[in-house]
């Protein structure tokens, strides 16, 4: 393992081995403080041969300890592995016999590998003079340096990230707030998309798209086009992100990300979703899912992995799933959808290589919704009337090819490389409505589109850990560049005179949008058709003796855009972060940073010249508490971020020209808490306090004030329920505003909706039973417009089912 790490991981364990070896030089044991233990009990292992760093790693998740060990120590080393019901000693001695490794216990839920070392005798007998009295032999062990640690999550709770920083780290080093949704969690959940997961976390909003899936909102801004593993998108990937099995976690990093490359002409500076895809390894993975609710259809999935050579050297994994549901609540055909990722690792001494494909076809139905006929909900459509028809959905198909490099040089710096191609077809057909409230009619408008896009992100990083007396550097130099197209060959059109009285009924009103009745006028696309982005990327992370960390950051992105008749544009800028990490004990991190962003702008203005870039800067500050023995971590923190040019107003006539929209500042308070809290209880919540002011004075809609969320799960401990677990949890948030295409704001009320499940678990399979919507509300979404008011209804059930075979 080459990756760097924790520095505080890396001093606990120098200083626990220096004091071993300073032991050694005292007489008797009586002197010598007793050594701590590992957790007590007993725990099923199934480690097969592999290469030594990853049996640690499936020891760490198996068990729930952490291993520190040296790059240099395990490199090449591989282990016959270990199974059965073992105390953790034994399954590590079991790993370790033959490599010439050691282990010494600094925790109860951690441990040092290391060389062996020489046990010198106690006395000696010399020939010359008899017998001589016992004299102590001290041999005082060299310092270990620690630069390798292996990373998991404990339940609910994610200990570290790659995504914030491109190196792993530990969170609790991190001067940002950052939320991880964890393996354990999605499937506590009962959830099988992103969106049923990243819509409880702390400052996101959960957005219905018209014609497409959910976006999100961070901190009062859209997420923009993401990052998958790390590495940012050319084109927003909220649409045909892959299905939940596919997922090993799920990471919102708060604020701007400018700073990771994540800064395209899509709104971001609230922060990002980084997706981080299951890989292959060498420990058997033989998985196969299975669901059916009444409009979520029936699902399958299969996740294999596991070794292709004896030595463990050469891995895979292959993920396939499929969906497929009848019709909506309000009776739009259903969701169809296809996942195919199979994937390749080679692990060498010094050298790891990653390569792998992805293949994803989801067919989105258009949102169950309503229409208002007035100035308030009470003054809608009917939600069970049908509003256009059937047909109506988008439609995404994406191939994406990426790899992942990794070799050592020497014992300090390793050399980094990652890069994707991705190529996404989309399309959709759609009826809306418009002029909703006037003399209670609506005009019905038909629209169609058909985009092809491609874009192409490489990454190149020579990174370091090194000591200075008390500073310890994790260093990155980084040159990263992406390139992106963008077109579309068909455009929207309209048809007019289809009135529709406001007394709708309960039928199919409307033809679909591709039948001869109707007929589409071609409008003017929007924006540019290629846009690049390169940057120069640096970063030190600098520990301080044992209380301080700081983060510093800087990058010089220059991003250029070219489209149609424009000329080509090039802007350059200078973006920072700096933070700082204050530890007045072990478990508590006090932290503050200053972040900016920097984004332009593809629209066309009405002199035929792209928009002005905008630039933002967000200040946050928090702290961050371990509890429970380090299984549990409480995160507050306060942010604000203000922003230049808020979200662009297009001209509604040809040829729809763009203006810099309002400037914008939001502010507010995220609480969460993860972790468990007593064996079998793990406990999910988070609190968002958080406001959005406009710079032109208008009111912002869409936006609640308070949103919580709550989710626990138990698994009873032994005894006659040891079989069967439980969860559930509720979410709610405040009133907010819906827009009126005319001009004006609508209320909608506060939701709170709850779910609850019991699964039962044998040893091989599990089976859960699921209930959303508990109380049967109706629940609307966070936004709304006169003409389109997402809605749920209802009370659904869910049963799905595991098998590991």
């Amino acid at each position: 393992m080459t990756s760097r790490h924790s520095t505080r991981w890396r001093r606990q364990a120098l200083i626990a081995c220096m004091a071993w070896g300073v032991a050694a030089a005292w007489p008797g044991p009586a002197d010598a403080a007793p050594a701590p233990a590992l957790v007590s009990g007993t725990t099923h292992f199934a480690i097969p041969a592999q290469p030594l760093s990853s049996a640690l790693m499936a020891l760490g998740r198996q068990a729930d300890v952490q291993v520190l060990t040296s790059s240099a120590a395990i490199a090449g080393q591989h282990s016959t592995g270990t199974s059965g019901s073992l105390k953790v000693e034994a399954a590590l001695a079991h790993l370790l016999k033959g490599t010439g490794l050691d282990y010494e216990v600094i925790g109860k839920r951690t441990v040092v590998v290391r060389q062996r070392d020489f046990t010198p005798a106690i006395s000696y007998r010399s020939p010359l003079s008899g017998t001589k009295p016992s004299v102590p032999i001290v041999s005082v062990l060299d310092a270990v340096q620690v630069s390798g640690l292996v990373l998991y999550d404990v339940g609910f709770l994610g200990k570290a990230t790659r995504g914030a920083t491109r190196t792993d780290a530990q969170l609790t080093d991190l001067p940002q707030s950052v939320s991880i949704v964890t393996r354990d969690l999605m499937d506590s959940r009962q959830a099988f998309e992103v969106a049923d997961v990243v819509r409880h976390v702390a400052g996101v909003d959960y957005v219905d798209g018209f014609g497409g899936p959910p976006l999100f909102r961070i901190r009062g801004f859209s997420t923009g086009n993401g990052l998958t593993d790390g590495m940012p998108n050319g084109v927003a990937r909220i649409e045909d992100l892959p299905p939940l099995i596919g997922i090993e976690r799920v990471e919102v990093l708060k604020g701007p990300e400018t700073i990771l490359g994540e800064a395209s002409v899509a709104n971001n500076f609230g922060g990002s979703v980084n997706i981080v895809m299951k890989r292959p390894q060498a420990e058997p993975v033989r998985h196969l899912l299975f669901s059916t609710g009444r409009y979520d259809g029936t699902r399958l999935g299969i996740d294999l992995a596991g070794p292709l050579d004896q030595q463990g050297r050469l891995t895979y994994r292959m993920v396939a799933a499929g969906n497929r549901a009848g019709r909506t609540v309000q009776g739009y055909h259903g969701q169809r959808s296809g996942y195919l990722a199979p994937s390749l690792a080679w692990q060498g001494d010094t050298t790891q290589l990653l390569l792998g494909l992805e293949y994803i076809d989801n067919r989105v139905p258009v949102a169950d919704h309503t229409v208002l006929f007035g100035p308030s909900l009470a003054e809608s459509s009917s939600f069970h009337t049908l509003l256009g028809s059937p047909d109506d959905h988008a439609r995404f198909r994406t191939r994406r090819a990426f790899y992942m490099a990794e070799q050592a040089l020497g014992d300090t710096w390793s050399l980094r490389s990652r890069g994707q191609y991705v190529s996404q077809h989309s399309n959709g057909q759609a009826w809306a409505f418009a002029d909703t409230q006037r003399f209670g009619l609506t005009e019905a408008t038909a629209s169609t589109y058909r985009y092809a896009d491609a874009f192409y992100t490489l990454q190149n990083e020579l990174a370091a850990s090194f000591d200075q007396g008390a500073l310890v550097h994790d260093v990155l130099l980084g040159i990263d560049y992406a390139r992106t197209h963008t077109g579309n060959s068909a455009a929207s059109g309209v048809v007019t005179g289809a009135a529709i009285n406001a007394e709708l009924q309960p039928d199919n009103l409307l033809p679909s949008v591709n039948s001869q009745d109707v007929t589409l006028m071609r409008t003017r696309p929007l924006g540019g058709s290629w846009s690049s982005n390169t940057g120069i990327f640096a970063q030190d992370q600098l520990s301080i003796g044992e209380s301080w960390n700081v983060l510093a950051t800087v990058r010089h992105a220059t991003y250029e855009l070219t489209g149609g008749d424009a000329p080509t544009t090039r802007r350059s800028k200078w973006v920072s972060r700096l933070g700082v990490v204050y530890k007045p004990a072990p478990d508590v991190s006090l932290y503050a940073s200053s972040n900016t962003g920097f984004q332009v702008d593809a629209l066309l203005g009405e002199d035929g010249r792209p928009l002005p870039p905008s630039v933002s800067r967000q200040i946050e500050v928090g702290t961050k508490l371990d509890l429970f023995d380090q299984r549990a971590r409480l995160t507050a923190a306060w942010y604000r971020i203000r922003l230049d040019h808020s979200i662009n107003r297009i001209s509604p006539e040809p040829p729809h020209f763009a203006e810099p929209g309002p400037g914008q500042t939001n502010s507010g308070v995220e609480i969460e808490f993860q972790g468990q809290v007593m064996p079998g209880l793990d406990v999910s919540t988070s609190y968002t306090g958080a406001r959005v002011r406009n710079h032109d004075g208008s009111l912002p809609y869409g936006a609640p004030r308070h949103q919580w969320n709550a989710w626990a799960s138990y698994r009873f401990q032994p005894g006659a329920l040891q079989s069967w677990g439980v969860a559930g949890g509720v979410f709610a948030r405040s009133r907010t505003r819906g827009r009126v295409e005319s001009g004006g704001y609508f209320a909608i009320p506060g939701q709170l909706s709850a779910e609850a499940n019991l699964t039962w678990y044998g040893d091989t399979w599990s089976a859960t039973l699921g209930m959303k919507n508990l109380f049967a509300r109706t629940l609307y979404a966070v936004n709304a417009e006169s003409s389109f008011v997402p809605v749920r209804e209802g009370r659904t059930f869910l049963l799905s089912a595991t098998y590991d075979f």
